[in-house]
């Protein structure tokens, strides 16, 4: 399959519908396209949530998302690859994260998807507070995402 990845560390908002049909560049050899879009969500660790800070080492960060994104490679028959991830302060219902993933087949597609994210949120090098009613605190990783990551 190709070679194609893109990695992108932003502040700004993505539009989704813009990424998704970026892969249609590559029909008809691609049968499968796969993204994935988190939002930020109004519960967390505590009840209060207004929004998240997100933080990351440029740089490293991008080293760590290649590196996965070429792993992810020898595991499936995958072609193109985006992984967008934001940063700084977002609000409640803002996009934080998308995982497109293209390959000649769904199942190769969707599980290469699924192990990309299940690394972003376990193992990528970001830091993430929640900013709520009753003040600011950083996030521990959740046992449930490390198990979840554990089956790759």
């Amino acid at each position: 399959m190709g070679n194609t990845l893109m990695i992108s560390i932003q502040e700004a908002d993505f539009d989704v519908g813009a990424q998704t049909k970026a892969f249609h560049s590559d029909a008809p050899k691609i049968g499968a396209i796969c993204c994935f879009t988190g939002l930020v969500r109004d519960f967390g660790d505590r009840t209060d949530l207004l929004g998240l800070y997100l933080e990351h080492y440029p740089g490293m960060t991008e080293k760590a998302l290649e590196k996965i994104i070429e792993e992810a490679k020898t595991k499936w028959p995958i072609y193109q690859v985006q992984i967008i991830h934001r940063v700084g302060n977002l609000d409640l219902g803002d996009q934080i994260v998308f995982v497109g993933v293209s390959s000649a087949h769904r199942e190769a597609a969707f599980q290469a998807c699924e192990f990309l994210m299940d690394y972003l949120k376990v193992d990528a090098p970001f830091w993430k507070k929640e900013r709520t009613k009753s003040g600011d605190h950083w996030v521990e990783q959740k046992a449930s995402d490390q198990k979840r990551a554990s089956r790759w």
